[in-house]
This record gives C-alpha cells, sequence and structure tokens, in this order.
C-alpha cells in the first residue's frame, strides 16, 4: 500500500485557516501545541535534519507558513508512522538559501534511507498488529519512497530493493502541480474543482464571522460567547500554556512528565540551585545560538553567538547567575486594571514573591501559637513551574491574586541563515469575568552589543568599555541595533565594528506589525541602578516611555518589547513572540524582520526545534515498565551526541554510495555535526564553541570525543571503522596524541574537477563565470569544511543552480578527507587507552574485517610542535614547603620545540597564509609523510608505554606534564608519579596485539628508529633477568618484601630504557624512512616478555599496596591507583631552568603511597575474569570507596592526611569536586565492568540505588534525566547538600552509560564469526531484570511480558518472556524477522545465519526483530 500521505493544501487555504481574531485565540491555541509534539516519537527520522532544509536567499513577505491550527489537517489520525508522509511535507523547512531554483522538497533519501513496506501482506499484518504490543516503539521507516539527496542523521539506509526498484536518480515524484518541491513557500494549485470548494469555505467562513460580530454587538464581551470560554479554565492553576499557546493539563498522574514528555519542577525558583542548557542544535542549515538557564528568574542567564567571548546577554558563572538573572536577565511587567479597577504594576516571577516553604513554617514558641507568621504571604505568592524539554525550556507562574497566568517559552532558532534565541511570553487572563486590560513591557533588562571579544573586557573594564557602546535604528523604533562604534582595542589598526545584536518583537496574529523596543534602561527602571522596580513605569505610561525619546551612547542598553495597550477578555491570552541574535550588517536586520513575520513562522520553529532533538534521540528509542528509564536513554544518548557529535554521511551521489558504508565507498565521508567542548554555567573553565555556521560543530578534548563516539559504530554501523582511524591518525610517534579534535578538513587537488563541480551548481551561461571562477578556487585553495564552504559562498554572493545538499555531496565525494587537532601544553598520560575501546565497538559488528582493518590499511603519524623534555631538563631541584629544606621536582615536562615548529612552517601556504595539511604529519628525510598499519602503530604504542613504566615497573609514568583520567591529581606530575590504571590498560594492548598476532601470523614492519629502541629495551630486560634482583626473585618462597627505596637493578633498568626512550625522540623529528619488519613469531616473543613484566610490576603494586587515613583499606587486598616518586639521591647538572633553579640527574628514589581510587579498581576489572570481578566487588563494597549512606561509590577514599603537592583535589572539601564525591564518570565505569564481566545481579541492585534514574529527585536536586559530573557525597560538611548534582550533562558518564544500554538491550557481540562456516552471524543476548519488562494482559502466553528498543536507529526490536523472570544472557528460542517488502523470516534456534545477519547489519531491508526467550 503506497501511501503518499495527506496532500498539501494550496495556499489560499492555509492562509484563510491561519486568519484567527487576536481576542478569540484561546481555543485555537490548544490546537497548536498539542500538534507538533503528538505522536512525536512517531515521525519518520528522515523528517528532522535534511540536506533540503536550508534557509532561502530571498524573503518573501507574502509567503505563509501557516499556523500550528492548520497542522492538525495534515496529520494522520493514526500512530502508525507509514501515514506520516503527510506530516513529514508540511514540517519541512524553508527552502535553499542560495538557489536560483526551489530544491527538491518532495525527496527524502537520507544519510541512513528511509524505507517503505511497497507491497503489502494483510494476512501477515494482521498477525503482526497482534504480536507488536499496545505502545509499539515508532516506525521510523514510513514516508514516501524518496531517491534524493537529503542530509539527515543516522536511521535507515534505501538500497536498491528487489523487490521495488529504485527510481532513475533524474526520475522525482511530482506534486498535483508537476512541480518537484513541497516548499512551504510554494504550495501546489489544486483542481478547479477544489478550488471551488475552497471558495464555498471561503464564503461560509465570512458569514459566519459577520455572525459572529453580530453576536458580539449584541450580546456583549466573548466572556458570554462559546468561543470565548476556555473549557479547562487555569484559574486553579491547573494548566499550562504549552508550546505556542495551548493550553495543556500539567504534568500526568503519577509522573514527573508534562503531556510533551517535559520534565517538570514545581516551584522551581525556590528550589536548590541549578544550570542547565539549550542544546544550540539549529539544524545541518541552521547557525546555533548558546543559550544558558538557570532556577532563578525567568530561567535564561547568558546567550549569545559561538562562544562565551560573544555574549548578547553577558556569560556569568553559575554562583553569579543564581544572584543577578531575575534582576539582569529577561523581565516582564504589567501596568493595568480590570474595567475601571485598583490599578496596578506587577511583575510576573518577581523574586520577592517566590513561593518559599519558609513562608509556611511556623515560630517554634513554647506553649505559644504555633500560626506559620507569613501564612498570608504565603497563601497569597504565586505558583511556579519549570517545563524542561530537550530543545526548549518553559516557566509558568500562576497569579491567584491579580488572576494572571504568565507562560514563557524559550527555544533557538533552526534551519535559517541567521541564529536568534527565541521568546514566546504568553498571557491569560484567568478570571472569569472581568476583562484585563494591560499595559506591558517584556523582554531583556541588560543586551550587549557586537564588538569583538567581550567577555573578559565587561568583566574588567566594563565601565569603561560602555564608552564604545551604542544602539542605532535600522528602521525607527522597532529594530534597535546594538554594537559599538569600534573594536575597543588600543592598536595602530582601528576596526569598526559593522555587526551588531538585534531585538525583533511582535504580538501573534498581528505579524505584521513589529512593537517598538524600549533599549533605554533608565526609561524603565529610572533612577534604581540596581534594577530592582521599574521606577519609570511608576510615573510614566507604556505609551509615554514609547513616544518620548530613548538614549543607548555610553551605556548598557536593554531590549523591551512594548505594548502601550491590550484587553484580555475572560479565559483569554495573547502572545508576544521576539528574536533576540546577531547581525552581520544593519541592514540584515529588515530582511529578519519579513522573514519571522510570515504567518505561522514562530510556530512552526518551535514544531521543528522539537522534532531535531526528536530525531537524534529516536536513534535508541526503549520501552520498558519504567517511563524514566526510557526517557533517561534518549536524554543521555542526546548529551553524549552534543560531546561527541553525530555522525552523517555526505558524499551520497548514486545508489551504490548510498547502500554502502563508509569503508567500502570511499566517496562516502563521514562528518560529525552538534559537538562542542563541555563548557557551561558550572564548568567556567572551559571554552566551548558553537560555530555559527551550516553544519556547526566544534573542537572537542581527544579523550571526550574519543570515548563519546565509543558506539558510533554500533548505533550506526554505515561509518565502518572511521573512528578508529581517525584517532589512530593522531596517535603520534613519540606515543603521545593531541589535545584538541576539529572536524575532518576536506580538499580538493584536481582543478579540473573544482571546474567541473563549480560548473555544474553555477551554470555555463557566460554570466556565471566569474561566479564559477569564484568557487573553483575556493575548492582548490586548501582545506574547508562545509560549514566554511557555505559561508564563503555566501560571502562572495554565489547564486547556486542546485540545492546546498547536491553541491556538499558532489564536493564530499570528490574530496579527501584528512584529520585535524591542535596541540596544547602538556600530554595527557591516559588519551592511548581510548584505542583499543574503539577498535572493540568496531568488531562488535565487523568481526570480519578485523585483519583488514589492522594490517591493509596505512596510516600517518601526527606530527606535533610539541615534545617531552628529557630527564635531565626537568628534574628541578626546589624548595621544600615548609622553606628548610630540598627536593626533586618533575616541571615544565613538555615545550615547543623551535625545530620542530621550524619543520611545521616549511608547509604555510603562500596564498592564504595558513598551514598547510601536510604540516601536521610526521615526515621521513625525503619528505613523504610517513605511514604505517594500524597494527604497527598500536605496537609503536605498546613499545612507547612498556618504556614509560615507573623505576619499580608498576605504574605509568606521568612524564608529559598531565596525569591520567583523574586530572585532579594535576601534582603528581610534579612528584615524578605514576599511574597503575595506565599499566593495566597497557596490558589490555598487550594482549589485544597478541591475540591478532597469533590469529593471522602476519609481520609488522614499524619505522627503524622504533626497532632501535626495541632492541634497547630487550638488552635492558637482559641485564635485568641476569641481576641479583631477579635471582632473589626466583629463588623466593614467599611473598617478597618491598621497601620504599627502589631497588638498585630496576633502577639502572629504567635509567636506561628512560635514556633509549629519550634518545628515539630526539631522533624521530623526521623519521628516516627506513623500516624493520618483524615477523609473528618475533612479535609473540616480544609480547610475551613484555606482559610478564607488566604481570610482575602489578604484583609489586599489590605487595606496595595502599597508605591512607582509613587503616583498614592499606589491607583490603584492593589495587593502589597512584604512586609518586622521591628522588633521595641526585646530582646537579651544571643547567638551571628559566626560574633559576637547577636541573638534577636522579640516583635513587623512593615510592611513595596514595589512598584507594576508584579507577585503579576499574582499569584492573578489564584485566580479570569474573570470579576475580566478584571478590573485587565485595572488597570494594566494604571499603572505604562505598558511600554507605548514598549507596553509591566515590572517587576516592578520605584523603585526610594527604599532601597538597598530589594536585587540586585536596584543595576542595571532602565530598566535594574530585575530593572523596561521587564522581559519575567513575562510578559507571565500574558499573559498566560489572555488567560487563556477568555479574548482572550485583548490577542490577548497584542501579537501583546509584544510577540516574533511580535516585530521588528531590535529593539529586535536578533533572533525573540528566547525568552530573558529581554528586555531593556523605563525607560533605553540609547535610543538606549531600546528594545533590553539580555540573550536569556532557561528561563521560554518557559514554559509558550507552556501553551498559548495549550489553543490556543488544548483548556484547550480537555478530561474531562461525568457527565452523567462518562466516558471520548473529544473536541477540540481553541482560534485563525483570522488573524492566511491561507486562501486555491482552498478549498471547508466550509475549505476555516485553521490552522494545531501536536497533541502528531504525530496526524495531521486541522482546518476549512468557512469565516475569531475569534474562541474563540467555539466547533466543526463536526469531522472526520482518522485511520491508511485507513478508516475514522465522529462525528457529539461537542465531541468526549468516546471509540474514547481514543484511540486518546493512539495515536496508530490515523492519522488525522479533525474539522470543
Amino acid at each position: 500500500i503506497m501511501n503518499a500521505g495527506p496532500e498539501v493544501p494550496d495556499e489560499e487555504n492555509v492562509r484563510a485557516s491561519e486568519v484567527t481574531p487576536l481576542h478569540v485565540n484561546t481555543s485555537s491555541s490548544r490546537k497548536q501545541d498539542n500538534l507538533p509534539t503528538q505522536k512525536l516519537n512517531n515521525l519518520p527520522n528522515t523528517v528532522l535534519i535534511s540536506k533540503s532544509q536550508s534557509p532561502s536567499s530571498t524573503i518573501d513577505s507574502n509567503v505563509s507558513y501557516g499556523s500550528a491550527t492548520d497542522f492538525p489537517s495534515n496529520l494522520p489520525a493514526s500512530a502508525d508512522a507509514s501515514s506520516s508522509s503527510g506530516y513529514n511535507d508540511i514540517m519541512e523547512s524553508p527552502g535553499n538559501r542560495s538557489s536560483a531554483t526551489t530544491p527538491n522538497m518532495s525527496n527524502l533519501s537520507s544519510i541512513v534511507y528511509n524505507r517503505k513496506i511497497d507491497i503489502h501482506n494483510e494476512e501477515g499484518e494482521e498477525k503482526l498488529q497482534r504480536r507488536i504490543p499496545k505502545h509499539r516503539l515508532s516506525n521510523n521507516n514510513g514516508g514516501s519512497r524518496s531517491e534524493s539527496n537529503m542530509h539527515t542523521l543516522p536511521s535507515i539506509p534505501d538500497i536498491p530493493s528487489p523487490i521495488s526498484p529504485p527510481r532513475p536518480l533524474d526520475e522525482t515524484p511530482s506534486l498535483p502541480n508537476g512541480r518537484n518541491d513541497r516548499s512551504p513557500r510554494s504550495f501546489p494549485r489544486n483542481s478547479g474543482v477544489k478550488t471551488s470548494f475552497t471558495i464555498c469555505v471561503l464564503v461560509f467562513g465570512l458569514i459566519l464571522c459577520i455572525c459572529t460580530l453580530l453576536q458580539y454587538f449584541i450580546l456583549g464581551s466573548p466572556a458570554s460567547l462559546p468561543f470565548g470560554k476556555n473549557d479547562n479554565s487555569n484559574a486553579g492553576g491547573d494548566e499550562f500554556s504549552g508550546g505556542i499557546n495551548g493550553h495543556f493539563s500539567g504534568r500526568n498522574p503519577g509522573s514527573l512528565f508534562d503531556e510533551l514528555g517535559r520534565y517538570v519542577i514545581d516551584n522551581y525558583d525556590a528550589v536548590p540551585t541549578f544550570s542547565d542548557f539549550l542544546p544550540g542544535v539549529a539544524g545541518i542549515y541552521g547557525k546555533p545560538i548558546w543559550s544558558f538557564y538557570v532556577n532563578r528568574g525567568q530561567g535564561i542567564a547568558s546567550f549569545g553567538v559561538k562562544s562565551k567571548d560573544y555574549p548578547i546577554m553577558e556569560f556569568q558563572s553559575a554562583n553569579n547567575a543564581y544572584q543577578s538573572t531575575a534582576l539582569l536577565g529577561f523581565r516582564t511587567f504589567y501596568k493595568g486594571h480590570r474595567g475601571g479597577g485598583t490599578p496596578f504594576l506587577i511583575e510576573p516571577f518577581d523574586p520577592s514573591r517566590t513561593k518559599y516553604e519558609q513562608l509556611n513554617a511556623p515560630l517554634q514558641k513554647d506553649g505559644g501559637d504555633d500560626t506559620p507568621p507569613h501564612s498570608a504571604e504565603w497563601e497569597s505568592a504565586p505558583t511556579r513551574t519549570m517545563y524542561i524539554g530537550s530543545n526548549e525550556m518553559q516557566i509558568r507562574e500562576v497569579d491567584h491574586v491579580h488572576r494572571i497566568e504568565t507562560n514563557v517559552t524559550y527555544f533557538t532558532l533552526s534551519e535559517e541563515d541567521f541564529g536568534a534565541l527565541v521568546r514566546k511570553t504568553t498571557i491569560t487572563n484567568t478570571d472569569k469575568e472581568k476583562a484585563l486590560h494591560l499595559s506591558i513591557l517584556d523582554g531583556l533588562a541588560r543586551m550587549q552589543p557586537v564588538g569583538g571579544k567581550l567577555n573578559g573586557l565587561l568583566k574588567s573594564i566594563g565601565r569603561t568599555l560602555e564608552g564604545w557602546m551604542g544602539v542605532y535604528a535600522a528602521d525607527g523604533k522597532t529594530m534597535p541595533f546594538y554594537r559599538l562604534s569600534t573594536e575597543p582595542a588600543d592598536t595602530a589598526a582601528v576596526v569598526i565594528e559593522e555587526a551588531g545584536h538585534y531585538c525583533l518583537s511582535f504580538m501573534e496574529h498581528q505579524e505584521n506589525e513589529l512593537l517598538p523596543i524600549i533599549y533605554d534602561t533608565t526609561k524603565v527602571f529610572g533612577g534604581d541602578t540596581m534594577l530592582l522596580r521599574p521606577m519609570g513605569l511608576y510615573g510614566k505610561s507604556v505609551k509615554d516611555i514609547i513616544d518620548g525619546p530613548q538614549y543607548g551612547s555610553s551605556k548598557t542598553s536593554s531590549a523591551f518589547a512594548a505594548v502601550d495597550d491590550v484587553t484580555i477578555y475572560p479565559g483569554q491570552s495573547i502572545t508576544l513572540l521576539s528574536f533576540y541574535g546577531r547581525a552581520d550588517r544593519i541592514t540584515d536586520v529588515p530582511v529578519f524582520s519579513r522573514r519571522i513575520n510570515q504567518l505561522g513562522f514562530p510556530q512552526y520553529k518551535l514544531a521543528r526545534a522539537r522534532e531535531l532533538v526528536a530525531q537524534i534521540t529516536s536513534g535508541v528509542e526503549t520501552v520498558t515498565s519504567n517511563e524514566l528509564f526510557d526517557k533517561h536513554v534518549q536524554q543521555m544518548y542526546l548529551d553524549n551526541s552534543l560531546r561527541g557529535g553525530i555522525p552523517v554521511l555526505l558524499g551520497e551521489i548514486d545508489d551504490r554510495s548510498r547502500s554502502e558504508s563508509a569503508d567500502d565507498d570511499d566517496r562516502i565521508k563521514v562528518y560529525h555535526l552538534f559537538s562542542r567542548v563541555h563548557g557551561d554555567l558550572e564548568r567556567d573553565y572551559n571554552n566551548f564553541v558553537l560555530e555559527p555556521t551550516y553544519f556547526s560543530q566544534g573542537p572537542g578534548n581527544f579523550r571526550d570525543v574519543a570515548q563519546n563516539r565509543r558506539k558510533d559504530v554500533v548505533i550506526n554501523p554505515r561509518i565502518g571503522s572511521f573512528n578508529v582511524k581517525l584517532f589512530l591518525s593522531f596517535l603520534q610517534a613519540d606515543g603521545y596524541n593531541p589535545l584538541s579534535v576539529e572536524a575532518v578538513v576536506f580538499t580538493i587537488e584536481d582543478k579540473a574537477q573544482c571546474e567541473r563541480i563549480s560548473t555544474t551548481v553555477v551554470g555555463h551561461a557566460d554570466g556565471h563565470r566569474a561566479q564559477r571562477e569564484a568557487l573553483a578556487l575556493i575548492l582548490c585553495d586548501g582545506p574547508f569544511r562545509p560549514g566554511q564552504l557555505m559561508s564563503m559562498i555566501e560571502e562572495q554572493n554565489i547564486i547556486l543552480l542546485t540545492s546546498p545538499s547536491e553541491l556538499i555531496d558532489d564536493v564530499a565525494a570528490t574530496a579527501e578527507i584528512s584529520p585535524m587537532a591542535v596541540t596544547k601544553d602538556g600530554f595527557w598520560a591516559d588519551h592511548w587507552t581510548y584505542y583499543i575501546d574503539l577498535v572493540n565497538s568496531f568488531l562488535q559488528i565487523y568481526p570480519e574485517k578485523e585483519e583488514s582493518l589492522l594490517y591493509d590499511q596505512m596510516l600517518p603519524y601526527f606530527f606535533s610542535p610539541r615534545i617531552v623534555r628529557p630527564r635531565a631538563e626537568k628534574y628541578v631541584l626546589s624548595t621544600s614547603f615548609d622553606g628548610f629544606g630540598h627536593h626533586v621536582r618533575q616541571l615544565d615536562p613538555s615545550y615547543e620545540s623551535p625545530s620542530r615548529v621550524k619543520k611545521m612552517k616549511q608547509f604555510i601556504n603562500n596564498s592564504s597564509g595558513w598551514f598547510e595539511i601536510k604540516a601536521n604529519y610526521q615526515h621521513d628525510v625525503a619528505g613523504n609523510v610517513f605511514k604505517s598499519t594500524p597494527i604497527a602503530k598500536l605496537f609503536l604504542l605498546a613499545t612507547l608505554k612498556f618504556s614509560t613504566r615507573d623505576p619499580y615497573g608498576m605504574g605509568i609514568e606521568y612524564e608529559g606534564g598531565k596525569p591520567g583520567w583523574n586530572d585532579a591529581m594535576n601534582g603528581l606530575v610534579g612528584m615524578v608519579g605514576s599511574g597503575l590504571p595506565e599499566t593495566y590498560e597497557l596490558k589490555v594492548l598487550l594482549n589485544y596485539i597478541q591475540k591478532v598476532n597469533d590469529k593471522y601470523q602476519r609481520p609488522v614492519t614499524v619505522p627503524k628508529e622504533l626497532a632501535s629502541l626495541i632492541g634497547n629495551i630487550s638488552d635492558a630486560l637482559d641485564l635485568l633477568e641476569m641481576s641479583d634482583y631477579a635471582k632473589s626473585l626466583k629463588n623466593a618462597t614467599n611473598t617478597p618484601t618491598l621497601t620504599s627505596t627502589v631497588p638498585s637493578d630496576l633502577f639502572q633498568y629504567w635509567d636506561s630504557v628512560a635514556t633509549a626512550r629519550e634518545y628515539y625522540r630526539e631522533v624521530t623529528n623526521v623519521f628516516s624512512g627506513k623500516t624493520h619488519e618483524f615477523s609473528s613469531t618475533s612479535v609473540a616473543k616480544i609480547i610475551e616478555r613484555w606482559i610478564e613484566q607488566v604481570n610482575m610490576g602489578i604484583e609489586r603494586a599489590m605487595i606496595l599496596g595502599n597508605h591512607g587515613y582509613n587503616k583498614a583499606d592499606m589491607k583490603s587486598g584492593i589495587t593502589p591507583t597512584y604512586f609518586s616518586f622521591n628522588i633521595t639521591k641526585w646530582e646537579l647538572t651544571g643547567k638551571k631552568n628559566p626560574d633559576g633553579h637547577p636541573f638534577v640527574r636522579a640516583k635513587k628514589i623512593a615510592v611513595g603511597e596514595f589512598p584507594l581510587f576508584l579507577e585503579g579498581v576499574v582499569r584492573m576489572m578489564k584485566t580479570i575474569d569474573k570470579d576475580e570481578v566478584q571478590s573485587v566487588y565485595e572488597k570494594v563494597k566494604a571499603s572505604g570507596l562505598r558511600d554507605k549512606g548514598l549507596g553509591m561509590y566515590t572517587l576516592s577514599s578520605s584523603l585526610v592526611g594527604q599532601s597538597y603537592d598530589m594536585g587540586r583535589m585536596m584543595a576542595f572539601s571532602p565530598g566535594w569536586l574530585e575530593n572523596q564525591s561521587v564522581w559519575m564518570h567513575m562510578s559507571y565505569k565500574y558499573y559498566l565492568e560489572l555488567i560487563r564481566k556477568g555479574l548482572y545481579t550485583e548490577f542490577f541492585d548497584e542501579m537501583k540505588s546509584g544510577m540516574l534514574p533511580f535516585i530521588n529527585d528531590e535529593t539529586y536536586g535536578r533533572s533525573l534525566l540528566e547525568c552530573s559530573s558529581f554528586i555531593a557525597s556523605s563525607a560533605f560538611v553540609d547535610p543538606s547538600m549531600r546528594g545533590k548534582g553539580f555540573l550536569a550533562r556532557l561528561s563521560g558518564s554518557t559514554a559509558e552509560f550507552l556501553s551498559m544500554w548495549v550489553l543490556m538491550m543488544i548483548g556484547p557481540n550480537p555478530f561474531f564469526m562461525n568457527n565452523e562456516t567462518g562466516l558471520v552471524e548473529m544473536q541477540l543476548v540481553p541482560a534485563l531484570p525483570s522488573w524492566l519488562f511491561r507486562e501486555d494482559p491482552s498478549a498471547g502466553r508466550n509475549e505476555k511480558f516485553v521490552v522494545q528498543y531501536k536497533l541502528f536507529t531504525s530496526i524495531n526490536v521486541v522482546y518476549y518472556i512468557s512469565e516475569s523472570r531475569d534474562l541474563f544472557g540467555v539466547r533466543p528460542m526463536r526469531y522472526e524477522i520482518g522485511l520491508r517488502d511485507g513478508s516475514r523470516i522465522k529462525v528457529d534456534g539461537p542465531t541468526i545465519p549468516s546471509d540474514l545477519a547481514t543484511n540486518i547489519r546493512r539495515v536496508v531491508f530490515i523492519d522488525f526483530i522479533h525474539a522470543w526467550y
């Protein structure tokens, strides 16, 4: 059954239905808000982020988007996703910004393409409906069959089906008028019959309006009319304005969510403070705005463009934002009366009227009256509620005294060529009888101008900076433009500032009339410089202020939309819509105005904002018995994606490219969107970046990005080995890697290809020659990213004859991609530990490609200008803390090498002045980029890390200037410290190399320099094994006793290997180009020897143990984590550092121990079996790492008595930040190892007490959907803070949670090699407790309990069990696989055979998988 969806209404019908009188907007607004979110999870994935959803280059003020009241007629009555295509058509974004022709909106192919069931089996469908539970997962596979290029988030691959052949590429489905677009700008004309019908409807509507007017004048106010009444009165405060203007009943009974699925916080401004943010997702063809909010005032605490250096509302750290947001942020003032009654001047969300619990608390008097003295204030205080959505935030106040309800919703503008924060303020008269007459000011109290990087200047020279400030008029009083006159720098070159911030506002249903903006702060607040009260309104009316002069020079201005007089009848509402953003020129503001003034534009954009995030999160949609858990899965996936990026596939220019993975078709390029460093109001130390471009993304730290992309290939198999090769390309010859990972860049070397592309997209005409040449030059003149390419096209005013998506796909298919990264100070000791995680995830999906990945690929080495110093240049003699003694510290361990910088400067592009791609790669003496196989790079990595073991052979030295994962142990670097976690990871790496070497028996070719280092290590090991120390170990009958002083033989081994390592680094500024081939036999011997030495070092570490405040922990048998090394004997080198401290050579070293840390336990668990993990679990649970009060695990045991030298964690109070707090990322790593090792009962017991979303929401103090970085533990001094979460979202805990989710839902190895046949097969082996299964009483006996989820973003998987029981590591009895052609395949037994398994991995043909256990 081909379902093309409902017809798109013609333009006249849409406009007619949108004409709604202001005073009757309440009944229609209920439809407006319910519609865009009804069955949101049933939208096809292709709806949301598509290649053709790009802004338009021209603004047609006559075009209507259609108000939200039109949308319901285009929604299917059924929730079945196969009938969602009509919704898809309506919700497409406006046309192509840079195209002279309207882009094809009807084609909906995607990065991973959606397909519908073209041939439908009715009998099979009846059976399917019986088997699928009532709350079946959304089917994101519906929608029209389509073949055009659309950049979307991952859903389902589209390849030629043997049942329904693909349409030729040049053939696209046409609308009734023969056009091939469905842009909201160009609604198709319908037949004459339908036109006549439309005229009849319009005539009937006109008659109805006339009757209504007569009724109004005869019977009185609309309050007495049927449409003037609100069926669900707000007077009792039981409703809120959700979405656009509609009213919804609040949260669902017994739920933490409202009807839109938003998290609800009652009396939000009276509960403990927290901060949060809108995700800043504006779509592929949108320009994002960053915005942060707090639960104080009207929420928004700061927002701006690109980074906190470019604020529209000044960036404040969380502690300041909690205090200032209610005054300096968004404010609303009502001046009015009711029917000539007593006038009033009030401010909704006024902090002085917050409903604190203390107001209702009685005074404790001995035998006296215990009546609360402030009960009247409590009862009169308004009710306030916050609704936290995935891409929106709403606050609501119900003022029972003045009978006014105020709702404010914030969201960011998506899929436009300009960014904006959108604020929607809805004011409802909740009185049942009297009309409300108001004058209104609504807007931002302090609006910052454009003027370069202002964040630091606002805080350091804020008053002086005001001298540059000014407000300029783009058009009368309605379009103020905020900018500095020049950039504030005392330099010879003066930069005139042209860009500015804007504020545009209008009243809904009066879109063509912009509201005046009051920017002069003194006109609103008068002499009240604290901005407490609107003193300007005490003496003047809003009309007086509008009509009077305003002054915006040399001071910080405001941005208040002004309504001088409006009447709101009982039960009715009005809505103000305001847009705050940045424009490059003042002349852009009127263009933006015409754009946003189109009828229905804000409603459409709010729906799009919701859908964009729904598109992202639908890929892990989960349905269990616990709604909170299901929503938490999607929130964690969203936050994981925002830190690691969301992969999309570019370069899909034909059917083959649309069906293959990035490994199988080199034209396909993987590109990650929407990533950023996790900086926010609480993490004020990080400098986040959201590039205000199409294809927006920002850089991220290596560790963050690598671990948050761990499950990319499991979620979206088509990206293949991209992440493995990308991050291995960042591996340097010295075993380290750059800190900051950026998006890949594109380069095209073939000028003929550049000319071909430019001719294709610009045209052959002679008049287009200049634009063709300009575009060809852009394409061939060095590296670029898709967003930069589109920005340059805009700047050059190049008009495209094709859609931007077609251009980007053509460019991507032609171009080469190159990894990009930036080195900063120091090298982190743990970054390399994430390589094997990426490899293992790839092998979960592609086990048969292991050999090809490791031995048949060639990857470069990243070249960094920084290098690690030799010991003689970083071991510094300095005065001890007490000032009386001396000690040796490791200071400034890395530096920027002048010779390396000089080497990189050889590759500067003379035309651009930027480094060419080759500057980032290691070369040989002949000038060639040196490359090795992945297995060779892993072998190099293992060699460097093995050679960096500490003097006792236990931990890996923190020699590069940075510690490992626990960056709060920063002082450990100075203490010549090391970490055992990295040693455990080295053991994992060595074991993996040993396994694949034994498996494939292939030689490994490495640089000649590395072979020399390996030879030196072997020589040193020979001497060590012949030493007296080694002989004493062989002859020992008991566990040897170790002293703190490192034995001389171990010291000599360490010294000689470290010297060899330093020499290796010295000679590898450039590789010689010579290589050495190790046979598999040689590799096996080397690795086996190294593993033996690593195990010996771990044994020594266990003997030395831990040392700390808790004496029991010292004898717990739990692995230590960190060590320090005190150089007790040294000799001077004769040289000094820049601070005058002498350098020394170590001659004797003693080890120091630390208390227990959870990290060592977690890393150790990766190297031991299930029984050993069980033993470790019991020991940890009884140790000081367990917070018995919270039922969680702390980052460390008590650190009382430890030296401040160890790092900043000692500067924090116990229980706070890294000092003995519950650090969620490490706790989640611990939980992950429990389920990974098969301790299912222990894992789910811990989940109920220590993991979100199962903890107490009031104690946690913020949304249970959002994972914090840390929870204040029971060690914290203030009991009221214990259990509360801080530094929410965008943490590594999201990556660990997704790994747990994969193990729970899919199993550890969904694809595996059948040892007998050598073919890939599939199995689903979940780990689910009985309490997560949802009971379906109407189902059959074998299908009574079910769990459902999405596999590969689109395949609906359903597990059935006949009775309530745990499903831990059990394989299915049978499967049923539904194909997209409507047929079904039954598979008896626990595994799915190879042919069907590979098709499931490709996703293209598969609709659902049912499994019975």
